[in-house]
């Protein structure tokens, strides 16, 4: 029995210090290791130049997060956008747009589309996080209102970002035209997909040189599904945070807080009969009352859209 005993203990032990390991690790070192995860897609009209899209997502910012801060704002040096889609949850804190700022001053004239997140709108609050694993997160209706007009204010006016939430706009680069929709956020069921018909029509009849974006904060298949049929060339989401917790080298997310397959709940896949492609970005930070990563660094994407073959 005493063999027994001391081997249970040993087990117990070991099992302990890899918890507390991987608990180090996430909290004190993964979530500060920032990425760039970079794809190639050939989705522009033929004979289209390139354009190098940065695609930023789930910032979470508080005011103090400043190693967040400069790595976002040395992204415009690093890779000079043609073009900035953000898939939103950009505010994490009651302060937070003073983070935002910092970080994406230096993006400041690049053309950009947006859509909100959740937390564009209200502040995150403490929650269990055992219950992201029994569905969909709920939202404490208690939950402090954000100063989203300022922040919408900054991103459009300051920065020239069209706003998307159940709307689309258009933007030109060089001789490329681009025309982007999107919704507001679908986890809180804010999207109007109804909306975005006779917002396109507006835009006036794509010709041959229109590249056709659709762009989410939370990929739940009725949105995805819609933005094919509406004739996206590629789709932009976040919201998972790529599961956030992973086990490592796993192609899958334990959780998506959404409806999106597991599989595609990060990176770079395809939806729908036509194999739109669709980017989910694992985004670049967390909430403030969850602050690890595992399996998951917080990243940035970066997708070089080059012409396609004739």
């Amino acid at each position: 029995m005493g063999s027994v005993a001391t081997t249970l203990k040993t087990i117990a032990t070991a099992g302990a210090l890899g918890a507390g390991g991987a608990a180090v690790w996430g909290i004190g070192i993964e979530r500060y290791l920032f990425t760039v995860r970079e794809h190639d897609l050939a989705v522009l009209p033929p004979g289209s130049a390139s354009i190098t899209v940065l695609h930023l997502s789930d910032a979470h910012m508080a005011p103090w997060q400043r190693r967040k801060q400069r790595w976002i704002a040395e992204l415009a040096e690093d890779v000079q956008p043609d073009l900035v889609i953000n898939t939103g949850d950009n505010l994490g804190h009651e302060r937070g747009l003073d983070g935002i700022r910092v970080a994406f001053a230096p993006l400041r004239s690049v053309p950009g589309f947006f859509v909100h997140g959740s937390n564009d709108e209200y502040a995150p609050s403490g929650r269990n996080p055992i219950r992201y694993f029994t569905g969909p997160s709920r939202h404490a209706k208690s939950a402090p209102k954000l100063d989203t007009d300022a922040m919408d204010d900054f991103f459009s006016a300051d920065l020239g970002w069209s706003d998307l939430d159940n709307a689309a706009a258009t933007v030109r680069l060089g001789g490329l035209r681009v025309d982007g929709f999107g919704v507001n956020d679908a986890h809180r069921d804010w999207d109007d997909l109804g909306a975005l018909p006779a917002a396109l029509e507006a835009l006036g009849a794509r010709d041959d040189a229109t590249l056709a974006v659709g762009v989410t904060h939370a990929p739940y298949r009725r949105v995805l599904d819609s933005f094919v049929d509406l004739g996206a060339d590629v789709i932009f989401g976040g919201h998972t945070h790529g599961g956030q917790v992973r086990v490592p080298f796993s192609s899958r997310a334990l959780v998506a807080n959404c409806d999106i397959p597991l599989d595609q709940a990060r990176g770079l896949s395809s939806w729908g009969a036509d194999a739109v492609p669709l980017n989910v970005s694992a985004g670049l930070g967390h909430s403030i009352y969850a602050p690890v990563r595992f399996g998951c660094r917080p990243e940035a994407s970066v997708l070089t859209l080059r012409a396609r073959t004739r």
